[in-house]
């Protein structure tokens, strides 16, 4: 038996999902982002309120570690940290590029794309996009297996970006990110979606580690930035 709570404020639109058992029994969202760190502890006390449950009835707690918002992912590492503290529970962390894959695969859009194009799910690779600013995307590629064929990371986009991949397969771009990638890509492999993160998928994920025990070292673990965090001096 399994209850987590699973954190996800690493993007624009933040959201806490209580699971049992892997499934998806309630879930609070918000979609102010200077708003995620005051709300959030609320949040998460209403939800428990809601099912008539506890923090202390608990298994573990899942954030998503990133890459995403600096102040996003500091604010869900910091809030899963401290309650794996203060109730000595495991901590689970995952992708946020990862999640995003995973999500696509059950979507709709997908779903229907490959089926109108009568071809195999297996013909395709998964190419996430968050929105790291100008011309820059956090990003990865999945096969639907959810191996990785391109490992997390920034990447400053040019025309020739996913040549290699896209030269061999079809790839759906996806994401906040993948609009600027499509003003300057033309390649014909290259297929576009709108399938945002699903909480089914993450407390899916999220009850996959905790059956296999995979958890965080909580003293060392940070959020996945990614890149360095600026700050610039006037």
């Amino acid at each position: 038996m399994s209850l987590l709570l699973c954190i996800d404020t690493a993007q624009t639109e933040a959201g806490i999902y209580l699971g049992e058992n892997g499934k998806l029994i309630d879930y609070s969202e918000n979609g102010n982002q200077q708003d995620h760190a005051s709300w959030i502890h609320v949040a998460i006390d209403e939800l428990l309120k809601r099912q008539n449950r506890t923090v202390t009835e608990l298994s573990a707690i899942a954030v998503i570690e990133g890459p995403g918002s600096y102040t996003g992912l500091r604010v869900g590492m910091a809030t899963a940290k401290g309650l794996c503290y203060a109730l000595q529970i495991p901590l689970i962390t995952e992708s946020s590029l990862k999640a995003m894959a995973a999500s696509l695969l059950v979507s709709k859009e997908f779903i229907s794309a490959t089926v109108s194009a009568n071809s195999s799910a297996n013909e395709y690779l998964l190419a996430p996009m968050i929105d790291a600013r100008r011309m820059e995307v956090f990003t990865a590629v999945y096969d639907v297996e959810l191996n990785v064929d391109l490992i997390p990371q920034s990447m400053i986009l040019d025309p020739n970006s996913f040549a290699a991949f896209l030269n061999k397969k079809k790839i759906f771009f996806f994401g906040s990110g993948s609009g600027k990638w499509k003003n300057v890509c033309n390649h014909s492999n290259a297929n576009f979606a709108s399938a945002s993160m699903s909480g089914e998928v993450i407390v899916s994920l999220c009850n996959e580690k905790f059956l296999h025990k995979e958890f965080a070292i909580l003293t060392y673990c940070e959020p996945v930035y990614l890149k360095e965090f600026y700050i610039h001096h006037k």
